[in-house]
């Protein structure tokens, strides 16, 4: 069945909250206005307002008290309308729902999902468009999930409100419109498994959220030239699966990481080390990485596309690394 990925997460929220009375999902605009990016549009009219709860506009109000709502039992979905503003509960989701279980000897666990919007694209200037996905994927006790497909925007919130433990979800603010096919793997999503969404054998190409398509056309792209690459999807980005990592590119023996966030400090930056630690011998070339420019995101069009990691860059760094740039 063809759906966006918008009615993936919508149907996937449907289901939670039908099957547990426990689960509620709250945040800014995502009752009567249906959700910023109109995600749980009709929840309202069908769960009401215990369920479906409209907060005021302070992050750091509304993630704490959704902590809060997890210590007590109940299992709440914790909508911020972008990775931006999130910064507002940093000390709610790192200082409190991270670290409880480790501080309280296992005697607390905080089995909240977090979900918020994450990338650019859209030409809504910095505040509103970078990657902090890394930021997250740095702090122990949370997993942190980035679904790039219609099956994992549909599978992946179920095993995260099973999770005991603080689970963040990025949806890429782009991919809400884009349309894909739902399948039967929906239903067996896990969160701890990277996945090879198309085999190669010249380089791999790691991506995660909104890259992912980009380094699929970029494979396309390359396949013209007679370059055989490989796409990994990260999907869950704490805790990394070194094991798929690491079996993909002891195959194709070159790797390069495309990443939303910048270069400095980025997840890309963690997944080369990895590789370099792990499979170094085993590599033909340096692995390389594809970063968003280091400057905040512009708004004009133009510029913001510069900025971005884009097709014709992933294909240069992958012609460079065989030898063909």
């Amino acid at each position: 069945m063809k759906i966006t990925y918008r009615e993936a997460v919508r149907q996937a929220l449907h289901e939670a909250l039908a099957a547990d009375p426990r689960v509620f999902l709250m945040g800014e605009d995502v009752g009567r206005y249906g959700g910023s990016y109109a995600v749980s549009k009709g929840l309202l009219d069908e769960f009401g307002p215990e369920r479906i709860r409209d907060t005021p506009l302070s992050e750091l109000a509304f993630v704490g008290a959704g902590i809060g709502a997890a210590l007590g039992g109940m299992r709440p979905i914790v909508e911020v309308m972008t990775v931006n503003f999130s910064l507002l509960a940093l000390d709610q989701i790192v200082n409190t729902a991270a670290l409880y279980r480790h501080m309280s000897g296992g005697q607390f666990s905080v089995p909240v999902v977090i979900r918020m919007a994450t990338g650019a694209g859209r030409q809504l200037a910095a505040q509103h468009s970078h990657s902090l996905e890394n930021w997250y994927a740095h702090v122990p006790g949370i997993t942190v999930l980035a679904p790039a497909t219609i099956d994992d925007a549909r599978g992946m919130l179920a095993p995260a409100l099973a999770d005991p433990d603080p689970v963040v979800i990025f949806e890429h603010a782009l991919l809400y419109n884009f349309e894909g096919e739902l399948t039967d793997a929906a239903r067996a999503v896990d969160i701890r498994s990277a996945k090879v969404l198309r085999r190669g054998s010249d380089v791999t190409l790691i991506a995660y959220g909104g890259t992912v398509w980009k380094a699929l056309d970029a494979a396309d792209a390359l396949a013209a030239e007679g370059i055989d690459a490989e796409v990994l999807d990260l999907r869950v980005l704490r805790p990394l699966d070194d094991a798929t990592i690491m079996a993909s590119v002891r195959r194709t023996r070159r790797a390069v990481v495309v990443d939303e966030g910048w270069r400095t400090g980025s997840l890309a930056a963690e997944v080369m080390a990895r590789i370099v630690e792990q499979a170094f011998y085993e590599l033909d070339a340096p692995p390389a990485r594809v970063c968003s420019e280091e400057v905040p995101i512009p708004y004009a069009k133009h510029l913001e596309e510069a900025a971005l990691p884009q097709v014709p860059r992933i294909v240069a760094a992958v012609r460079r690394l065989v030898g063909k740039g």
